[in-house]
């Protein structure tokens, strides 16, 4: 049937009317490049005034004669000028992305200045990159990128001394002030754990990262933080569907005690020694000979004094965090990475400028670091034992109660009936 239908046919074209069906196609062609919006628009060039934005900067804050003060610039910034300064430095000549350098086009690049001005304004207050666009003239890319390499440089250049484990100077320093500030010998800081919104979480990983008393997926972190607020250990990144113990169980907290590497620094307690120092826990903790957990439900004065005593010490850590996320917005704020390992980076840089600020400030109980000798790892299997002994945790907290009834402490002495 098919070989019945007539072959299709066409009528003959003139050779003006195959020009002008030429030229017609051609002008849509070029109609169609010229508004092409694509890629062109999205892509779109914005011409941006680096040197202006540098020469505004300087004006601002680091002329001889700037238009804002020492104390706005701490407002903002977080830290001194001096430190500023210092860490602009350290990080350009540790890093080459810091490097003044001309662009592909042969233009001048941003300045350490703005780059590190950039980083530090997003930590502080947690905003998007592109806040500053108007100010810095920086495109929301290269403040993101600002912060990425920012925080991977402080890492790599301040971690192994403000992020450091206590040594041996730093245990006898902690010993001493905790026994003066908190009346607790051996103390040498306080355990617990916090979490951080993660807004942008993969939703592959949503599962992980809720949790049934958070609304919203977290990260998690715990830390030891001493009488100074100074943060001794920090693992950040555990499933926020986590709680304490699962977290302690995945830590390296106590790995220099297993690999024999940690200081040795025993202290006495009611004539009794013990071999290491210990940490404030709350209830949730194992009962471990480097836990001292309070007194839940108390029935003698000594009790009620000890469990006092222990409550108010344990703060510490709890005004650490409070004072972390209330200087770094970015930490009190949705995040919005989308790795563990950019919100680790993150979270870890924090820790580093918040002691560095309390060094620079002279509030730390050790600002210099006294490296030990050092000691070849090899493990010791009866460590474990040892942390593990309930025993020892709680012939310690008896210790610690008959060493707090022992003292004068008017602040101490309250009614049984308040309790």
């Amino acid at each position: 049937m098919s070989d019945d239908l007539p072959p299709l046919w066409f009528p003959p074209m003139s050779s003006d009317s195959s020009d002008s069906s030429i030229l017609f196609f051609q002008n849509l062609i070029e109609e169609a490049e010229l508004q092409d919006t694509g890629t062109s628009n999205r892509r779109r060039y914005i011409e941006r005034q680096r040197e202006e934005g540098h020469e505004t900067l300087m004006a601002d804050y680091f002329v001889e004669d700037p238009k804002y003060n020492e104390d706005i610039f701490r407002h903002r910034f977080r830290m001194s000028k001096r430190l500023f300064l210092q860490i602009v430095s350290d990080v350009e000549d540790n890093d080459p992305w810091f490097v003044e350098a001309p662009d592909a086009r042969g233009r001048k690049g941003f300045t350490p200045l703005q780059k590190v001005t950039s980083a530090t304004k997003q930590l502080a207050t947690g905003n998007t990159p592109d806040e500053n666009d108007e100010y810095l003239h920086m495109a929301e890319r290269t403040s993101r990128e600002c912060l990425e390499y920012f925080c991977d440089t402080v890492c790599k250049i301040y971690g192994p001394e403000f992020l450091r484990r206590p040594t041996s100077h730093d245990m006898a320093l902690l010993y001493q002030a905790h026994e003066e500030k908190h009346h607790l010998p051996g103390m040498f800081g306080s355990l617990d754990c916090t979490h951080f919104v993660w807004r942008f979480c993969p939703t592959e990983y949503r599962g992980q990262y809720m949790r049934g008393d958070h609304r919203y997926p977290t990260v998690m972190l715990e830390a030891v933080a001493s009488q100074d607020l100074w943060f001794w250990h920090a693992f950040a990144g555990p499933p926020g569907s986590q709680n304490d113990i699962n977290v302690l169980q995945q830590s390296p907290l106590f790995l220099t005690e297993r690999n024999g590497t940690a200081p040795k620094c025993p202290f006495y307690v009611n004539n009794h020694l013990y071999k290491r120092g210990y940490l404030l826990v709350d209830g949730i903790y194992p009962s471990w000979s480097v836990f001292v957990k309070s007194i839940p439900y108390p029935h003698e004065i000594n009790e009620k004094k000890f469990k006092r005593q222990h409550e108010a010490a344990r703060k510490d850590v709890e005004r650490a965090f409070g004072v972390l996320k209330g200087k770094w917005g970015v930490l009190s704020r949705p995040m919005r990475a989308r790795s563990v390992k950019k919100i680790r980076n993150v979270v870890y840089t924090c820790i580093i400028l918040h002691n560095m600020i309390l060094k620079d400030d002279g509030k730390a109980i050790a600002p210099v670091h006294i490296r030990d000798p050092p000691v070849e790892p090899a493990l010791d299997d009866t460590v474990l034992g040892e942390l593990l002994n309930e025993d020892t945790h709680w012939r310690l907290k008896h210790d610690l109660i008959d060493h707090l009834a022992s003292q004068d402490l008017p602040h101490l002495l309250a009614d049984s009936d308040e309790d």
